[in-house]
């Protein structure tokens, strides 16, 4: 059996949405990094981009399991000597409503070239109001 690889101007890409409101933030993450990815297609190869492209609506609607909104705690560092940042999801949420969802999605994509290439091919929205409707997007239920 001979192993078939697609060349990149041959790949049909279309556009997913998918509502996060009332689902779980990590559901929806793994959801939105799976077709960023283009796991779900026959031609999928780790080492280039087939995958498609993914609206989250809705950001600020998605739930945490447990008690994680008042527990869960974001890291950044300066690079500097005591340049540790933390912040808690639910100011991180009041700061900047789809920066969870995005950090999320993002941590669930391969690192270095090609992750930062897939990450853009995602837009997340806070509320239910995105800019892509001339490109007709699929509603994704999960």
């Amino acid at each position: 059996m001979k192993t078939i690889f697609v060349k990149p101007h041959e790949i049909e890409k279309k556009w997913y949405i998918i509502d996060a409101d009332g689902k779980t933030l990590g559901d929806v993450a793994v959801k939105a990094a799976r077709l960023l990815r283009g796991k779900d297609k026959p031609e999928y190869a780790t080492h280039f981009d087939n995958g498609d492209y993914v609206i989250v609506i809705n950001a600020a609607k998605a739930k945490l399991s447990r008690d994680k909104e008042n527990t869960k705690i974001y890291y950044h560092h300066s690079g500097y000597v005591g340049g540790l940042r933390k912040e808690s999801y639910s100011t991180l949420l009041d700061r900047k409503p789809t920066m969870p969802m995005e950090k999320a999605i993002k941590g669930m994509l391969p690192k270095g070239p090609l992750g930062r290439q897939l990450f853009r091919n995602l837009r997340v929205y806070a509320d239910d109001k995105h800019l892509q409707t001339a490109q007709k997007p699929i509603v994704c239920n999960f």
